[in-house]
């Protein structure tokens, strides 16, 4: 699969579509529609299925430098006040600030990062490993292991440094009972 077709059908799901110019819009600081709902939605296309099919939940990755949870919060209410019409589950989390609640939560260390691509670098699989923002002369798309594995439907792991096969295994496990198509690679 190559970037053109992966972001033609990405972007027939009116959600994504509809984040992305409003991202545009707001102009957050290095601000990316990232993962699941852009590949999740490949997979509907490619397996005729509904367009928003497993889709659990469209995340936005943004970098401020302000690591105030105030600030993110701010954010947050923002994009769901302008967004609330979509009905999707919308998560904003600004990267710069990751490293401060990661470790609490998953009981993994996380070094800071410094730029949002390297929060994409760090997803459980590498299929997920995308990202998608608006650019003055269309889209700019960021993902670092091409687009192959989601054209084929493989779900395979990225070894970052947070990686955990507990929680890769569980990712590729839900998405296997969504999509019965998918190969998923072994994490071991």
């Amino acid at each position: 699969m190559r970037r053109d077709e992966f972001l033609a059908l990405a972007l027939r799901n009116p959600v994504n579509a509809t984040i992305l110019d409003e991202l545009h819009r707001l102009a957050l600081p290095d601000a990316w529609l990232v993962s699941g709902c852009l590949v999740q939605t490949v997979w509907n296309m490619l397996t005729r299925r509904a367009i928003d099919h497993g889709i659990a939940d469209y995340d936005v990755f943004y970098f401020d430098p302000d690591t105030s949870w105030e600030a993110e919060d701010a954010v947050i209410r923002t994009l769901h006040a302008r967004l609330a019409h979509l009905g999707a589950k919308i998560e904003a989390r600004n990267q710069a600030r990751v490293h401060l609640w990661y470790p609490a939560k998953h009981g993994l260390p996380y070094l800071p990062l410094s730029c949002t691509a390297d929060g994409i670098d760090r997803f459980l699989t590498q299929n997920t490993q995308i990202g998608v923002r608006r650019a003055a002369d269309g889209h700019e798309v960021y993902a670092p292991h091409g687009f192959d594995d989601v054209g084929r439907l493989i779900v395979r792991p990225n070894r970052a440094q947070n990686f955990s096969i507990a929680n890769y295994e569980a990712k590729a496990a839900r998405w296997k009972a969504l999509w019965p198509e998918l190969t998923v690679i072994a994490a071991e």
